[in-house]
């Protein structure tokens, strides 16, 4: 295998939230070379058009594999309840996979994933790309040092506006958690909203302390979006097995304009997001804005600030790993069984709002 030879790569579905922060990163990474997309729907294949990269578009991820037999690796950038089906797919095929965030809430599906990756031999790297964050990378380096010695407190925020008018397949319980299951006795909402949009953090504790989850309590707030069949407002707290207590906000709490598209004015807060780390320890307190080196401007379309990001190194570090991964026939850094115990906590998260009670792990 020749090791400088771009990966010919191709995005799946395009329904993610994350899809368009790669099309930039698919064209320009010499590492790759982007030959073909899948689309969900015509009204998902018009919007990908519009965007003019030259890229061929298909309306089954089938059509496209047999018109590019050539494709080594995908962007799985579909609904989670997806995942399983197009997971047996690549792996028949022996085509890499960056997974999105959530590869399965369903641990026999999960369980499947790591099998039918073992047998393949394929790369799969799951999609957490705050560990390519600049000021995430300085929090490591601070954390290699030793600076704040033993570690007792770990307080973060990963707080967005909702994507689901823009990507209406994460606010569908079915889609996005995997099934219908009621967020508590009697409530009438379901599993499947923020807390699936935001594993960051719940990574990055157990990265950041190398330890895992003694033991999780969660409870869900009454929703700003009322129209909304599932949580968009939750609280985590809990300890690790190390002894570091932790307090965590993966919320939907910033308000959104309902673009079908997201575009400048989206957001109607200064941030689009907020990820935010309060870490403390018996030599003082780090306090890290992961999002902080963005610039702001007032103007267009509604007069009030708005954001334009300048993290995109991310997204390339990312890429750049995956990249490694596959021509070097290594391991990625975030692969399914490192990711399955934050995916198990995720789901103590939901068996804590369901019974009122902590969830040991």
């Amino acid at each position: 295998m020749d090791k400088m030879k771009p990966v010919k790569i191709a995005i799946l579905s395009l329904t993610h939230g994350h899809t368009r922060k790669y099309f930039q990163t698919l064209k320009e990474n010499p590492g790759l070379e982007w030959i073909a997309v899948s689309a969900e729907s015509e009204k998902v294949r018009d919007n990908f058009l519009k965007n003019n990269y030259q890229v061929p578009c298909y309306m089954s991820d089938e059509e496209m594999f047999e018109k590019h037999p050539d494709i080594e690796a995908v962007v799985m950038a579909s609904a989670n309840s997806r995942h399983i089906e197009q997971f047996r797919m690549c792996a028949d095929r022996g085509i890499h996979i960056l997974s999105m965030k959530i590869p399965s809430f369903n641990m026999k599906e999960y369980d499947e994933m790591v099998e039918l990756v073992e047998a393949s031999g394929i790369v799969c790297q799951v999609e957490l790309e705050l560990h390519y964050n600049p000021v995430v990378n300085r929090i490591q380096n601070l954390f290699s040092q030793n600076k704040l010695g033993k570690i007792s407190g770990f307080n973060a925020t990963n707080i967005t506006l909702s994507p689901v008018w823009a990507f209406p397949w994460q606010g569908v319980p079915e889609q996005s958690y995997g099934k219908r299951l009621p967020l508590s006795p009697g409530d009438n909402r379901f599993r499947g909203g923020a807390l699936c949009d935001h594993p960051h953090v719940f990574d990055m504790i157990r990265w950041l302390t190398n330890s895992d989850f003694e033991y999780i309590f969660a409870e869900a707030g009454p929703n700003i979006r009322k129209e909304l069949e599932v949580e968009d407002i939750l609280l985590v707290n809990g300890k690790m097995k190390n002894g570091v207590s932790f307090l965590f906000d993966p919320s939907w709490s910033r308000m959104e304009e309902r673009l079908e598209v997201p575009a400048p004015g989206w957001e109607v807060f200064p941030k689009r997001m907020e990820v935010n780390l309060t870490i403390s320890g018996e030599n003082g307190v780090m306090l890290a804005d992961c999002f902080g080196p963005n610039v702001y401007h007032n103007g267009a379309p509604h007069n009030r600030y708005t954001v334009h990001y300048t993290y995109f190194d991310e997204w390339i570090g990312l890429m750049d790993e995956f990249i490694h991964c596959i021509r070097n026939q290594s391991f990625p850094k975030i692969n399914l069984k490192w990711h399955k115990t934050t995916i198990e906590a995720m789901n103590a998260c939901y068996e804590s709002i369901y019974t009122g009670q902590p969830v040991y792990l």
